[in-house]
């Protein structure tokens, strides 16, 4: 048996601690891992709940040196909590709590602001690292074989191993670096501010060689720290999301062109791939199903449309929801439910009938929706329309009576945006929030699912949408290229820059819309050769052993 311990700041295992894909892989991982021999722990702040709310128990307390103070953490243990409530016993969570840990509602990350970017994360994790590490030394966890650590909030563990002689036992490990999102790097000020490497590490600041301070040193900004490049450059092996990820972060970022790749580290990628020390594997996906049990019957027009009409009543329960706990109503919510009920009203009095839903589930962020913001004038009275307008205007051309709505939350630009734009299209419907059962129906009924992602990783709505039978359009990227086999389980489109990209995707767009239209039964093969892809977890833990522990 090989013992690992995983370093992360999301756990989906864990109520509350999801943000991200990190949060699946953290979750879905180990019991896969389980079955080829290999036992994961894994280490996390306690975010102030955690352990209170799982009866963990208390295992001791860590006295580390951290600025100009020694703070004491508290360690508490548990069993992995398991989807169906039970425990799996081979496999522990250790949680760290410290009042820096916890953010204001017991957040996993803390909102930050625009003139200081990530400093009271970058603080938070840094004393989390260092915690970490210390209670490994003194036994409070036991030994392992591989230290794997996800992202820039463990970067800071790979630089104690490295370079911080009370640390050196933990260079017995094998040290395994995952990077999940590439454009989030927590860099800080080496000096100068009460969040910066030398306010977190006086002593070991002026200890380091020249040499040492260039793997801790940002390239763009070389009075900052990065610890995405101290994970990438200090640990033995690199994982990347998916291959062609893998392959995307080893050349330059062009945004202005709309390619997202090494993100100002692409040196630091290129020299580990050189050294043969970079591994592209593929995320999975949990599967309820086999193929043999999948069915390939569609179901009748009173059926649809009932589902429809039962979406239609969950999405305003979960916007009403949202609106019990404000003081007011925002226009957004208020235009989503007038909307849902416009509908609800046309399918019970028969006016028309919903008959083709198109569905996107993700963040507001530049990375899924960056092209959707993007200005497309269709015709020569249009200008200033969006992407996402052109888009609206050939679903309402090609499917008059078809729909689309978009589930998601985050930058509020972007929401604002979209809120205009659901206001102009009685074919549109935003919902600006997140709602785990609202998703599911989503990707479970949708017939066309949207993901023009600017970069993704890997990526999970496309698999979720995909298990249940939906085929999607896609951005032609990372983890999408590795999922989606163009023309047969979805479509996928490119362009040299954003504009190009664009007309791509309208173009893709209105060959979906046409083949349903005119080839319904082709279209339904596609779903079903898309609900029949696996990309099973227990693969990926094959890989793992074989690449990265091995």
């Amino acid at each position: 048996m090989k013992k690992v311990l995983m370093i992360a700041a999301e756990n989906d295992a864990i109520s509350g601690a999801k943000v991200g894909g990190m949060a699946d892989v953290i979750r879905d991982l180990p019991p896969a891992l389980a079955c080829e021999d290999i036992i994961v722990d894994v280490a996390m702040p306690n975010y102030g709940y955690i352990a209170q709310s799982y009866n963990a128990d208390d295992i001791g307390t860590v006295a580390v040196k951290f600025g100009a103070n020694i703070e004491i953490v508290s360690v508490a243990k548990m069993p992995r909590p398991s989807p169906d409530g039970n425990t799996n016993l081979n496999s522990q969570v250790y949680l760290f709590e410290h009042h820096l840990f916890n953010s204001e509602g017991n957040q996993v990350y803390s909102a930050g602001s625009n003139d200081r970017p990530f400093a009271d994360d970058a603080t938070k994790f840094a004393l989390f690292n260092l915690a970490v590490a210390q209670a490994y030394i003194d036994g409070l966890i036991p030994e392992v074989d591989v230290m794997h650590m996800h992202d820039w909030h463990a970067g800071m563990l790979v630089m104690l191993r490295a370079f911080d002689s009370q640390y050196a036992m933990l260079k017995q490990c094998q040290c395994v670096f995952s990077i999940h999102n590439l454009a989030l790097q927590g860099i800080r000020p080496i000096r100068d501010d009460v969040s910066s490497f030398a306010a977190w590490f006086p002593e070991l600041t002026q200890h380091l060689t020249d040499e040492q301070k260039a793997h801790l040193s940002d390239p763009r900004y070389p009075n900052c720290v990065n610890p995405m490049k101290m994970g990438i450059e200090l640990s033995d092996k690199v994982h990347l999301v998916s291959p062609t990820y893998a392959n995307e972060v080893l050349m330059a970022s062009d945004h202005q062109n709309g390619f997202f790749g090494g993100e100002g580290l692409e040196a630091s990628m290129l020299d580990k791939h050189n050294r043969g020390d970079i591994v592209g594997i593929l995320n999975g996906c949990v599967y309820e199903k086999a193929e043999s049990e999948l069915t390939t019957a569609k179901p009748d027009k009173k059926t649809a449309n009932k589902s429809i009409n039962q979406l239609l009543v969950k999405s305003q329960d979960a916007v009403i929801k949202w609106l019990g706990k404000t003081d007011s109503a925002r226009s957004v919510d208020q235009i989503a439910l007038a909307r849902l009920q416009q509908w609800q009203m046309q399918q019970i009095n028969q006016a028309s009938s919903i008959d083709f839903l198109m569905t996107s589930v993700g963040r507001l962020t530049d990375q899924k929706v960056l092209l959707l913001r993007q200005p497309y004038p269709v015709e020569a009275n249009s200008a200033g329309q969006s992407l996402l307008d052109a888009m609206l205007i050939e679903l309402k051309r090609l499917k008059p009576q078809g729909v689309f709505m978009l589930l998601g939350s985050g930058d509020h630009v972007i929401a604002k945006e979209f809120q205009l734009v659901a206001s102009r299209h009685s074919n549109f419907v935003f919902i600006n929030g997140y709602d785990q059962h609202l998703s599911d129906e989503l990707y479970q009924l949708g017939d066309l699912f949207v993901m023009p992602s600017s970069f993704e990783p890997c990526g999970i709505s496309q698999l979720l949408a995909m298990k249940q039978g939906q085929v999607c359009i896609a951005h032609g990227v990372g983890g999408l290229r590795d999922t989606i086999r163009d023309q047969q389980t979805g479509w996928l489109f490119e362009g040299h820059n954003l504009a190009h990209q664009a007309e791509q995707f309208i173009q893709v767009l209105i060959n979906a819309l046409s083949l349903s239209n005119e080839q319904p039964e082709q279209y339904r093969q596609m779903g079903i050769a898309a609900s029949q892809e696996r990309f099973s977890w227990q693969q990926v833990a094959k890989q793992y052993r074989q690449q990265l522990y091995s």
